[in-house]
């Protein structure tokens, strides 16, 4: 186990980075065959941006709550992030176009995300 590194601690940036907050929300909880696959979707995504950390995340972290989860990520830039999000070649943009062709607009779980500038 990690050892525990007491105290109070910030980051410096010199330029500007991305705060990428997402989340999954299950608003039909025995819904399983709905919320389950979508909830999987993010591993592989997760995967492939920390094994190629030239596509321009920097970090991230995994928030549990009692209706979905929630990733605070950290991107070099707005670009990166849009790139990843776009690119045929990564495995958003399939993810993304099964949820809506799977899931749509039915109600039983909804995807969020905000996106700040820093």
């Amino acid at each position: 186990m990690a050892k525990v590194i007491p105290g109070r601690f910030t980051a410096q940036a010199d330029e500007a980075f991305v705060v990428f907050i997402i989340g999954i929300r299950v608003n039909k909880f025995f819904a399983f065959r709905r919320w389950i696959p979508a909830a999987m979707e993010m591993g592989p995504m997760l995967r492939t941006l920390f094994k190629h950390p030239e596509k321009g995340m920097l970090g991230a972290q995994t928030f549990f709550y009692w209706r979905g989860i929630a990733l605070v990520q950290y991107w070099r830039s707005f670009d990166d992030l849009e790139k990843f999000a776009r690119d045929k070649g990564d495995p958003h943009l399939e993810a993304w176009r099964r949820f809506n062709k799977n899931i749509g607009s039915d109600g039983s779980v909804g995807i969020w995300h905000e996106t700040f500038l820093v």
